[in-house]
């Protein structure tokens, strides 16, 4: 039977739990705040707890749904009252990043970003946000209760509203962005050394990788800045007034992400042009060296030409007059002044 759970971030025994939750398929939670009751379920009891509480007009309650199924969701949507077109786009999960009014009611997508295998992945977070609930639907991988505001419990969190633990949520997500920006902003650096060392096809590659990494963040964050812009200042959302200052600070975050992406973004193209203008630089090198041999060539070929290759044996066997070996001498006495001279001026 389920039963109340510990919210201590480090409890083993609720890790232990969620793993093996999320091993076995869709997780389904009911936290609820009735008074000064506090009940946090899992299962097929919460959804009774949840159709319970909804029916209670002081209860708070959030549903967390882990790779929930359409049935699940349509469940769910049943007892919150959610419209069929909303329930929809919770299913589908390819939403873009977004924030969607359907009166009283909230539908925000954001995005969770992570690396693997050194490549940056981004996820889908969908939250709802009414009067007196919060649903969050996601993928198994995303655990809900390890964010920073969550650790020492959900409870407090409930107390101040659904709004407010949807801040809590989203803002650990948006604090998450700036190791992995700092991280290319370190990446970038690297490359940019390397470029003024050698210039060659790895390095070019993982060049545009990196500007598509910056591009994948800044498809992400762009959206969210306007949303958290849009929650922290307009009275008709359903945020508090109390809870209207967190969501400004949200979004005061996303103004310096963006403003640091769009200064890495620079970075990246900035290295861009420094290796082309270096693999353009090797070029010029390369064909001023192949400018220097073929005027040697030239010269010592010029003199073949002019003699022909009939003279040769007669030279051989020291029939040729010395005027044919002073000729000879001074042709390759001029390719080798010319050798010089070219060496002199780092041509060849």
């Amino acid at each position: 039977m389920p039963k109340q759970a510990s919210l201590e971030a480090g409890d083993p025994a609720e890790a232990a739990q969620a793993e093996s939750a999320h091993a076995n398929g869709p997780v389904i939670r009911v936290v609820s705040l009735d008074g000064g009751v506090f009940r946090d379920l899992e299962g097929g009891a919460a959804l009774a707890e949840l159709e319970r509480a909804v029916g209670l007009r002081q209860a708070r309650v959030w549903v967390d749904l882990g790779e929930a199924t359409p049935g699940q969701l349509a469940d769910v949507g049943h007892i919150l009252g959610l419209h069929p077109l909303l329930i929809e786009d919770l299913a589908e999960r390819d939403q873009r990043a977004k924030l969607e009014q359907m009166g009283e009611i909230l539908h925000l997508v954001v995005f969770s970003l992570g690396f693997d295998g050194g490549t940056i992945y981004d996820r889908e977070l969908d939250f709802v946000l009414g009067q007196r609930f919060l649903l969050s639907s996601h993928s198994r991988w995303w655990d809900s209760r390890a964010t920073r505001h969550l650790r020492e419990g959900v409870e407090e969190a409930m107390r101040r509203g659904p709004d407010h633990l949807l801040w809590a949520l989203c803002d650990d997500t948006i604090d998450a962005y700036f190791p992995m920006l700092d991280r290319l902003g370190d990446e970038i650096d690297a490359v940019e050394d390397e470029v003024v060392a050698s210039a060659d096809r790895a390095l070019l590659e993982r060049l545009f990788e990196l500007k598509r990494e910056l591009i994948l963040i800044r498809r992400v964050t762009a959206p969210e800045r306007e949303m958290f812009n849009v929650l922290s200042s307009r009275e008709e959302m359903p945020v508090s007034a109390e809870n209207r200052l967190y969501y400004r600070d949200a979004y005061d975050h996303l103004i310096r992400l963006t403003d640091e992406l769009d200064t890495y973004r620079e970075l990246a193209s900035a290295t861009l042009e420094a290796y082309l203008s270096t693999v353009n630089n090797n070029l010029s090198l390369i064909m001023k060296r192949l400018t220097g041999v073929t005027v040697v060539v030239a010269g010592i070929g010029a003199v073949a030409g002019i003699f022909g290759m009939s003279e040769a044996q007669a030279a051989f066997r020291a029939g040729e007059g010395p005027g044919f070996w002073i000729v000879t001498f001074a042709g390759l006495l001029l390719a080798a002044l010319a050798a010089a001279i070219l060496h002199k001026i780092d041509w060849i």
